[in-house]
Formats: structure tokens, C-alpha cells, sequence
């Protein structure tokens, strides 16, 4: 087995993308490859095929190289319910809510099954391809570190240095990376790569000299900005699109404080027949809006708190009145009955909030989290639908008699007595291409010829050849020890 990590000179340098195009290239050469994280914090997960739960990165990366995802690729993933405290999910399970200091007493535990998830993956595969956290040049971290040097000092793996061109600055992104790691930590750095150049690449030749005399380090490449990537479901919630597509047929969805899952989206905004529009922080809903999507939520009361500061309830308001239709998923199921309650305290502070008032229902979290892939039925159309749970809390009421899907005949999600206002726990519904077209065309809009997935693996096979011109690929495989 050989493994070779990517590591950013700063957040959000194109990682993710990098790795999964790399797991590609590496699966096209006939390799066994696998995806791994130590650490992750991400609001948007995927259900594993083990039952547990991952950031969706790594489930795009597993999808590169061919292979279901399971919780082994990223042991531990962190999930943000404030500005100050997020859920520790260890293997795939929730052991914890803590804040960010109880974190750092916490985190030198972690590196025992982190190691243990790359002990057993790495006995799996030829070849496992790494994704750091952040940026190792947070030496403020550096001591109990997981995500980074302190991950590859422990089990030996050489790193590659990502520096971001987009941004501007990334000779001393570099320089400083370096100059800032101790002597131990800049030895496994064995390479570095310049990430999403725009232009004609050879204007950077003296810039990459440069960086490769100052820090003695191989360069591997300059990677051109690769425009396909808003075709792959995103992971990070800066990377939201601002919405898709020119069809007739209008969609709003609401960019909550603590979006989750938004992947559910990527679908809709491919659609042709489509209209997406992401509605952000000071953004009116447009009364021309045929669907708003609620969408799901890392802490739904304090998302519905957000949601009425943004003055979106009276939007959602006045467009049922006009007799406009809402669709909730998870989260923003939850917040479209009548009370969310928290007795326990799982989401912050104990109590009850009011909800929407939009299904005849209330919403009581509990420990429990489901955790599972299911296929149900449409009620509505019949239709099939693939999709995944996982979320806290049980909904129930009158509004359940009216279900959104049945799963093995069991009602799942609510709907209205006139059928306009939709509630879901199932994520992953628009993915399937039969679905999205019955639903789409149930409501008036252009009939879909989208294959959502046949898109996913064509842009995954193009990013693979992208990285093949630029990169040299060989000589990064050849550092994998």
C-alpha cells in the first residue's frame, strides 16, 4: 500500500477537488484506490454504506475511485450547530456536542482511530490519496493535530503543498507555509502544486521558479481553473452556487445560517427547464416563485429564529397565499409544523420555538439520530425515489396522514390538504434523475432529460484528464510511500 496526502497552504485552495480528480486518474490507471480525511468539519454529509456518516467530499472522492463510501474515509468529521460548539462524529457515529475549546482537550484522543480507520483502509487498496484540513500553516494548532502534519508525521505519509493562484498572493502562501513549519514538518513535505490559474499559465513560469528555488521543493504542476466543477456536488458552504439555470419554471431556496446538506440542490440547478435562485441574508423572495425549497439545517430552531430575522416567513406567507408551493427537507420539514421542541436541550439551550404553522404537525428532538439509505415511493406520482436519512428528532400529527413518500409502506414526510406545502426527512431525492422529472412536470415545469449521475461521472472522468495535462502525475504517484 502506498498513500500520499494533499495538504492547502490555506482553506478552501481546491483540495477536495484535487483528490478526487486524483482518485480518478488513479482508478483509470488500473489502481485501487481510496479516499481518506482525518478531519473534517462540514454541515453537509453523506450516509455511508456501512451506516454512518462522512463529509460529502470524501463520498464525491469514493465515487471517483469506484467504491461505496464508508465511514473509515473520514473518522472524524466535525459538524458546526454555533458559532462556538459542533458535533463530534467519530467512525461514522455522534459521541459528543462541545464547543471549540472542550475540542482541543478532546482531539489528542481522536488520532488513535484515525489511525485505525488508515490501518484498515490502506489494507484495502493500492494506493490511498489523503486530504488534509485547512492549512498545516496554523502552527497555532500544531500540537494534538489530527487534520494535518501531526496526521502525516504519525503514520508516515508524504505531503504535497496546494497553493490557491485565484486568490492572489500564493508565492507567500508558499514561502510562509514553509517558513512558519518546524524543521521535522517541513521534512515531509515532499512536492507542491499551484491550484485554479486562469489565463495563459506560462506567465507564472518565474513565480514558480521562484517558489521551487526559495523552498527547495519539486513543483508538480499549475492546474488551470476547471469551470466543470460546479457540475460536482459542493461540500463546503462557500462554494453555494447563487442559483442555476434560465427554465420557466421558478425554485427559491433559502440559504439558512446553518444550510445542511445543500447538495440536495446540485440537481435542480443543471435542470434546463429550471430556475434556482439561492436567497441570501437581506434577499426578498421573488413573487414570481412557483417552489421555495426549505432546505435542511444543522440547528433548526436557531435557523427558524434566522429565517423570521430575514423576513422570509412573511415571504413564505404571502407566496402560499398567491397559492404558491414550499417544499421542507429535513430541517426545513421540521420547521414547517406547528412547534419544535427541545426538551432535552440537544440544539442549545432546552425549550420550544414556534414553527411555520404550514402542516398540522410538531417536531420533538431526541438523541436518537437515523442514520440510513432508503428507497421509498412518491405518493403523489408514484414514482420511486433513492435517497438517505439522517437527522435528530420525530415529526408527527394529523398532517402525517397525508405522507409525502411511503418507505416499505410506512408514511414518510406530510403534505397539505391541498397538496402545496411538502415535507421530507429524504435527502438525495433530486439525484434521481425518474424523480425529479415526475415531480418537476407534476408541477407544470418542462419535462427533464437530465442524467444527474451520467453528468457526475463525465465531469469526474474530465477532471482526471485535466489533471493528467497539468500535473505530473507519475512523479506524484512515485512519492506515495
Amino acid at each position: 500500500m502506498r498513500a500520499l496526502m494533499i495538504q492547502g497552504a490555506g482553506s478552501n485552495v481546491g483540495k477536495s477537488l484535487l483528490v478526487a480528480g486524483l482518485c480518478r486518474a488513479a482508478k483509470l490507471r488500473g489502481l485501487s484506490v481510496r479516499p481518506f480525511k482525518p478531519q473534517n468539519m462540514s454541515n453537509n454529509a453523506a450516509v455511508t454504506a456501512d451506516g454512518g456518516e462522512i463529509g460529502r467530499a470524501q463520498a464525491l472522492q469514493a465515487m471517483a475511485c469506484g467504491v461505496d463510501p464508508i465511514v473509515d474515509m473520514n473518522p472524524v468529521l466535525l459538524k458546526p450547530e454555533s458559532e462556538v460548539g459542533s458535533q463530534v462524529i467519530v467512525q461514522g457515529r455522534r459521541i459528543a456536542t462541545v464547543k471549540a475549546r472542550e475540542y482541543f482537550a478532546l482531539k489528542p484522543k481522536l488520532m488513535a482511530p484515525v489511525l485505525d480507520s488508515f490501518n484498515r483502509l490502506k489494507s484495502q487498496c493500492d494506493l490511498v490519496i489523503v486530504e488534509g484540513a485547512g492549512s498545516p500553516a496554523e502552527v497555532n494548532l500544531r500540537v494534538g493535530d489530527i487534520a494535518n502534519m501531526g496526521f502525516a508525521a504519525a503514520a508516515n505519509v508524504p505531503v504535497i503543498l496546494v497553493g490557491d493562484i485565484d486568490r492572489g498572493g500564493v508565492i507567500a502562501q508558499m514561502i510562509g507555509t514553509q517558513a512558519v513549519l518546524d524543521p521535522a514538518d517541513n521534512a515531509l513535505v515532499a512536492g507542491f502544486l499551484i491550484n485554479k490559474f486562469r489565463g495563459d499559465v506560462t506567465l507564472f513560469d518565474d513565480g514558480y521558479k521562484l517558489i521551487a528555488d526559495r523552498t527547495q521543493w519539486p513543483g508538480f504542476g499549475v492546474v488551470p481553473f476547471f469551470p466543470q466543477a460546479s457540475r460536482l456536488p459542493a461540500e463546503d458552504a462557500l462554494d453555494l452556487p447563487k442559483g442555476g439555470g434560465s427554465g420557466a419554471y421558478k425554485i427559491a431556496c433559502l440559504t439558512l445560517s446553518r444550510i445542511a446538506n445543500f447538495d440536495d440542490l446540485d440537481p435542480l440547478a443543471q435542470e434546463p427547464g429550471v430556475n434556482l435562485q439561492m436567497i441570501r441574508a437581506g434577499e426578498v423572495v421573488p413573487g414570481d416563485t412557483d417552489l421555495i425549497i426549505i432546505p435542511g439545517s444543522k440547528s433548526t430552531r436557531g435557523d427558524l429564529a434566522y429565517l423570521r430575522s430575514m423576513g422570509w416567513d412573511v415571504d413564505i406567507a404571502a407566496h402560499v397565499r398567491r397559492g404558491g408551493a414550499v417544499l421542507g427537507i429535513c430541517g426545513g420539514y421540521q420547521m414547517l409544523g406547528a412547534w419544535v421542541r427541545d426538551p432535552q436541550g440537544i440544539e442549545g439551550e432546552a425549550g420550544d420555538t414556534q414553527g411555520l404553522n404550514l402542516l398540522d404537525l410538531e417536531t420533538v428532538m431526541s438523541t436518537d439520530k437515523t442514520l440510513t439509505r432508503v428507497t421509498a415511493t412518491h405518493v403523489e406520482t408514484g414514482c420511486p425515489i433513492s435517497g438517505y436519512e439522517i437527522h435528530i428528532g420525530r415529526s408527527d400529527g394529523p398532517a402525517r396522514a397525508r405522507p409525502f413518500a411511503r418507505i416499505d409502506g410506512q408514511p414518510e414526510g406530510a403534505v397539505s390538504q391541498n397538496g402545496s406545502i411538502m415535507g421530507s426527512y429524504l435527502h438525495g431525492m433530486f439525484a434521481d434523475d425518474s424523480f425529479r422529472s415526475a415531480f418537476l412536470t407534476a408541477r407544470g415545469a418542462a419535462a427533464s432529460q437530465l442524467s444527474y449521475s451520467d453528468t457526475v461521472e463525465h465531469t469526474l472522468d474530465a477532471l482526471a484528464q485535466h489533471l493528467e495535462h497539468c500535473l505530473d502525475i507519475d512523479g506524484l504517484l512515485a512519492l506515495a510511500r
